[in-house]
């Protein structure tokens, strides 16, 4: 089968790394052309543009062509216009809007709307299925309630949303199986209110969504602690749902998992493409949902039951995060352009988008995975089919109980089940992923439940 499959391989033009136990990583060129289609430039563009508004704080001008949060969200929506027409129409461009009443939260003195900028690649296979990379729109300084004075915000976040538009250019020369949203969400200093506005509505239209990419501060290299690096970032994932039920709580605590919910197995998928793609990067899995005691955007996704994880550059600068701008005792303040480095920017904005591609263009991972091997010197496992004419076949992932990465794999066919010989199944954690005749893996699947005993 190995043989067979690699003569395919060859004759189609791939490249192939064998991992551990021989598992075929297929090369899609196509994710190398995004890369290099991520323009610095473009993102220098519009993080100054972004700048430039003055202030996107959530309770600053919604009226200015200008100035304000208004000005700012309408030139969003602007550019996601021009990028559908110039790939004829292929993005379905709007705002969502929802209100935030008075004493909702402590940042929001009085009623609000809060609006958010979509812009979607709907998909060609299955269209009510979605991969989602956001960024904030949104700025503060010192006082959170500070709606007037400059808040240019360029790191935090107009590079996040600047990433995101270029993405949404580089990712609209392409067709995809499955719908990729860009968006920009408001009000998230305010209390996150964006995010939980658009889970809302997920849930309430029963997305279906994979997950969603929250890049919040990928523009820094210039750390507090005096380490400048531009080849490192963090991907923040939770363990597992907050709101999963006892009988998977009862499942993890006897037979493992703890570790292995859907915002840990996508950051897990976001360091695998990447170290394969973009070997040069040091991605981080950190083991938190956030910054110690602090939030992000995918958080209100998380609470509604979807997967979610946050893209940042590893060293913070705490100078330039929530500062009035200043000079003091001989240290700069404040969130300027100074301290944007766009060709990191612009290595962050590749990383989001050959996972968003790689996602769109896998088929959905398999479901009802199911394991046994108890007391037996084998790991079996067996799973339903996926109905997909693109799917080459399944591969079976196994690592340590301790290891946060899936770092042994065998490709297996398309079948939908296979023994692991000789792989005892207490020492180690399994999963199963579908991959694509052109290469791309969906997100692995945990088992949810054992197989019967005979």
């Amino acid at each position: 089968m190995k043989y067979t499959l690699s003569l395919l391989m060859v004759a189609l033009g791939w490249s192939i790394i064998y991992a551990q136990q021989d598992a075929p990583l297929i090369q899609d060129s196509r994710l190398y052309d995004i890369i290099h289609d991520v323009s610095p430039d473009r993102l220098q563009n519009d993080i100054t543009r972004l700048a430039n508004f003055g202030t996107r704080h959530t309770l600053s001008d919604t009226t200015s062509s200008t100035r304000g949060i208004g000005a700012a969200r309408r030139w969003i929506k602007s550019e996601f216009d021009v990028i559908s027409k110039n790939c004829g129409g292929c993005l379905e461009v709007s705002f969502q809007r929802g209100e935030v009443k008075q004493g909702e939260s402590r940042r929001i003195p009085n009623d609000t709307w809060i609006v958010n900028v979509l812009a979607i690649k709907r998909g060609t296979k299955y269209p009510n299925r979605y991969i989602i990379m956001s960024g904030d729109i949104d700025s503060r300084i010192s006082d959170p309630l500070n709606g007037v004075d400059d808040s240019p915000g360029a790191n935090d976040n107009a590079s996040g949303m600047a990433g995101v538009m270029e993405a949404a250019r580089v990712l609209s020369k392409y067709n995809f199986e499955t719908s990729i949203i860009f968006v920009g969400l408001s009000g998230e200093e305010q209390g996150l209110f964006g995010g939980k506005i658009m889970a809302a509505k997920a849930v309430e239209n029963e997305w279906d969504i994979i997950g969603i990419l929250n890049n919040d501060m990928i523009g820094n290299i210039h750390g507090i602690d005096g380490v400048i690096d531009n080849r490192s970032f963090r991907i923040f994932s939770e363990a597992n749902s907050p709101n999963e039920d006892e009988q998977k709580r009862i499942w993890k605590r006897f037979y493992g998992g703890e570790v292995d919910g859907p915002s840990r197995q996508l950051a897990r998928y976001v360091y695998g493409t990447t170290s394969q793609y973009m070997p040069e990067m040091n991605p981080k899995m950190i083991y938190r949902l956030d910054r110690f005691g602090r939030g992000g955007h995918h958080r209100p996704f998380n609470d509604a039951g979807f997967a979610g994880i946050r893209i940042m550059e590893t060293h913070e600068n705490y100078n330039r995060q929530h500062q009035d701008i200043r000079t003091e005792n001989g240290i700069d303040y404040g969130d300027v352009l100074e301290g944007v480095d766009f060709d990191y920017c612009a290595k962050l904005t590749a990383v989001n988008a050959i996972n968003l591609a790689s996602i769109a263009w896998s088929p959905p991972p398999p479901s009802g995975l199911m394991i046994g091997g108890a007391v037996q010197p084998s790991t079996k496992l067996k799973w339903d089919a996926v109905e997909d004419d693109h799917i080459l076949g399944y591969i079976v992932h196994w690592r340590d109980t301790t290891s946060p990465t899936w770092d042994h794999s065998k490709f297996v066919g398309n079948v939908t089940e296979y023994t692991l010989e000789n792989i005892v199944i207490d020492n180690y954690l399994f999963g199963v992923s579908t991959v694509s005749k052109n290469g791309n893996q969906s997100i692995v699947a945990y088992p949810t439940t054992l197989i019967p005993r005979r």
